[in-house]
């Protein structure tokens, strides 16, 4: 694999939202077409195109968008990896351009979910007749799902929240209420963002309980929406001129990961594992570390999640993300400001869409083009999704230095 640095020449984000008049397809292309405009270049400069959608991850979506903006006879690979999907297809095309098979790739996520309703849980292993004799892969004699943990979303974060309120003072009910409030506030200066309205905390915390402690606005929501990048091999983008070159931006690590063997983990999710080693392999590869960040979107799922991950990213002290929140570390005025752009619970979730809108949104601060809600100067940021199952995805991303 070549050591030579991979850049994010265009990028483009749709508005996320609940779309009636349009599709899949439509968005998709929305978000390739305005990527390629972004950068300069077209469909036939790219080499490769990776398209990431979850819930059509069988219907040949990347080739279907070609169909729109332009068949070139290039490689296609459609990836799906829970909500780690967009951030997979980033890292597609990355090691297609590391490996010197391209020098240019379009990378596109995408999904239109609507209003898809409570996601997760497993099907029970057998029905719940009365037949105890051990079936299916786990030999179960009835159905395990709200018995042994749950995989349902908000039941995993919920307890994921728990766990780390019950090991660690100063984290309550409160504290996670507070990432909430923190993020529908960012999400009022972004206007791609799905919901742009401010809440109190006291309207946040005396919301409809949808798993404890998260109340519904703690929760993120469901809807449709695309982003898209066109990334550039170092070698090619010295070709081009330098304006070009200023407005890219630097890929300084790339990480994707899976489960390690954890023992809580076969009852229970365990998102807390893999995200700390995809960060530390993510700061190596970088030469890095947190005190050098000046933004991160991460995957706020529920409140609950962006809590525990300030602790799994290494944002605070171990054992200190309850004290942060409290002092404002992530608010966009304070320490590292995280989720500037709405995060998950309000820019909104589209499954596919997001490791590739993150990748978006720091891109965007990091040319000094986010308007309103642009964190001045900065340089180093850090994307992180998670998929269950599970996935997680870190990008490392710096302004270039021209």
């Amino acid at each position: 694999m070549s050591e030579d640095v991979v850049w994010v020449l265009g990028t483009h984000m749709t508005k996320f939202a609940r779309y009636k008049d349009k599709d899949l397809i439509d968005l998709a292309s929305e978000a390739s077409l305005g990527a390629l405009d972004d950068g300069g270049v077209n469909m036939g400069d790219m080499d490769v195109m990776a398209a990431g959608c979850l819930y059509q991850a069988n219907a040949a979506v990347g080739q279907r968008v070609q169909k729109q903006i332009g068949q070139t006879g290039i490689p296609v690979y459609n990836v799906a990896n829970a909500c780690a999907t967009g951030a997979t297809a980033i890292r597609t095309v990355m090691m297609a351009i590391k490996a010197g098979e391209a020098e240019m790739g379009l990378a596109v996520g995408v999904e239109q979910m609507g209003k898809m309703g409570m996601l997760g849980g497993a099907a029970a292993a057998r029905g719940e007749e009365k037949v105890f004799e051990p079936g299916g892969r786990f030999g179960a004699v009835m159905g395990v799902e709200g018995r042994l943990g749950t995989n349902m979303m908000p039941g995993v974060f919920a307890q994921a929240g728990q766990e780390y309120a019950y090991e660690n003072d100063g984290v309550g009910f409160e504290q996670f209420a507070k990432v909430a409030e923190k993020n529908h506030f960012h999400s009022s200066l972004n206007p791609l963002a799905q919901y742009q309205k401010a809440f109190t905390l006291e309207e946040i915390m005396g919301g409809e309980v949808i798993a404890y402690p998260n109340t519904l606005l703690m929760c993120c929501p469901t809807g449709d929406g695309s982003a898209a990048v066109v990334l550039v091999s170092d070698e090619r983008l010295k070709s081009m001129p330098k304006e070009v070159q200023k407005r890219a931006v630097k890929i300084s690590a790339s990480v994707l990961n899976s489960d390690p063997w954890t023992e809580g983990a076969q009852v229970q999710p365990d998102v807390n594992t893999l995200t700390r080693n995809a960060v530390d392999a993510a700061y190596e590869q970088a030469g890095v570390g947190p005190e050098d960040l000046d933004l991160v979107e991460l995957h706020d799922c529920f409140a609950t999640a962006e809590l525990r991950h300030y602790d799994n990213l290494r944002l605070c002290e171990e054992g200190g993300a309850g004290e942060w929140i409290d002092r404002r570390g992530p608010w966009r005025d304070g320490e590292t400001p995280v989720n500037v752009s709405g995060g998950l619970l309000s820019k909104g979730h589209p499954i596919g869409a997001t490791g590739v809108a993150n990748v978006y949104e720091v891109a965007t601060h990091l040319r000094g083009e986010a308007g309103d809600r642009q964190i001045e100067d900065a340089k180093v940021a850090m994307t992180h999704v998670i998929g269950l199952g599970s996935a997680c995805g870190i990008h490392i991303l710096e302004k270039s230095g021209l």
